[in-house]
């Protein structure tokens, strides 16, 4: 009997060591997460809040608020690039796509050169889905530019978003190597065609206004039609 369980017992799987060798692994991978997810949300916020900024012509704010986005993209980077099963989940592309977006944002309405993926440190699925939605960000700096009636400054930035479009739709690749970027092209078409439209009916209702104006009677005092 003895040696029948002795058998038996030579015959188990000893699992105490994979298994414990698997939770470590797994314990530093959620370490990471736990880590890297917090600094992934800080860098959204700031992106967002220096977007903002942007379009109210807060430069220095703008500025400041991106160079914190960038310190916590960086801290995630760091944390995570480790464990690539975690960096790769998404929220990490997405705090490097707001960190691109409020980047390119700040570029496109100064009119200056576009960094690239590699000059920011981002990888370039979210470098594409940020150029996207920075250019979809030029309609509410185009439509407060029209308010206060910067019709040459709108024309400008109409033809960046279209410049950009126009760059996009040539990455033509799988979404899963994208990031999506199809599904950004196409919001930013349907953003492209409201701007355009809106740009063209300010500037022909000014030029028309313009036209009445010169072609109206002078009926200022002394003028010809007084009688």
């Amino acid at each position: 009997m003895a040696s029948a369980r002795q058998q038996l017992a030579a015959g188990r799987c000893d699992l105490a060591g994979p298994v414990a060798s698997a939770r470590q692994q797994l314990a530093a991978v959620n370490e990471a997460r736990e880590a890297g997810l917090p600094l992934c949300r800080q860098a959204i916020r700031a992106a967002s809040s220096a977007i903002r900024a942007i379009h109210r012509l807060e430069d220095d704010r703008a500025e400041a608020l991106i160079a914190e986005c960038e310190k916590a993209v960086r801290g995630a980077q760091e944390v995570l690039s480790p464990h690539p099963a975690v960096a790769f989940a998404g929220f990490l592309h997405d705090a490097e796509k707001e960190y691109a977006e409020a980047v390119l944002t700040r570029a496109l309405v100064a009119g200056a050169e576009l960094p690239g993926p590699e000059r920011i440190g981002v990888g370039v699925p979210a470098w594409l889905n940020g150029l996207a939605e920075a250019a979809s960000e030029l309609r509410r700096h185009l439509l407060d530019g029209l308010r206060r009636g910067q019709t040459d400054e709108a024309e400008r930035l109409l033809e960046r978003m279209e410049d950009v479009y126009e760059a996009l739709v040539g990455v033509d690749f799988p979404d899963a190597v994208t990031g999506g970027l199809r599904r950004s092209a196409d919001a930013l078409r349907a953003v492209l065609e409201r701007t355009r439209s809106d740009v063209t009916t300010t500037v022909m209702q000014l030029r028309l206004q313009a036209a009445l104006e010169r072609a109206a009677p002078d009926t200022a005092p002394g003028g010809p039609d007084r009688i």
